[in-house]
């Protein structure tokens, strides 16, 4: 199953390549977040990364399509 169209044409290799790309911009927010980066399956765009500080605790719609988590790194206490 793909979870999307516009990746289901390019096989495997591109749903890989979807996959990595958010979960590298993923990684690259997390440097400037203290909050965790969820990487989520879409409908439409594959995968989209989403920063838990946009919804709070997330929602249980979005909840169920999580597939990878970055912790933030920021830190206050030092």
């Amino acid at each position: 199953m793909y979870a999307s169209l516009n990746i289901a044409q390019g096989g495997f290799q591109a749903d890989q390549a979807a996959f990595v790309a958010a979960l590298d911009q993923a990684h690259a927010r997390s440097f400037h977040s203290y909050f965790t980066q969820y990487v989520l399956i879409d409908d439409k765009a594959g995968y989209i990364t989403v920063d838990e500080g946009d919804y709070g605790a997330l929602p249980a719609g979005l909840l169920d399509r999580v597939i990878e988590t970055v912790p933030g790194k920021l830190n206050d206490e030092f």
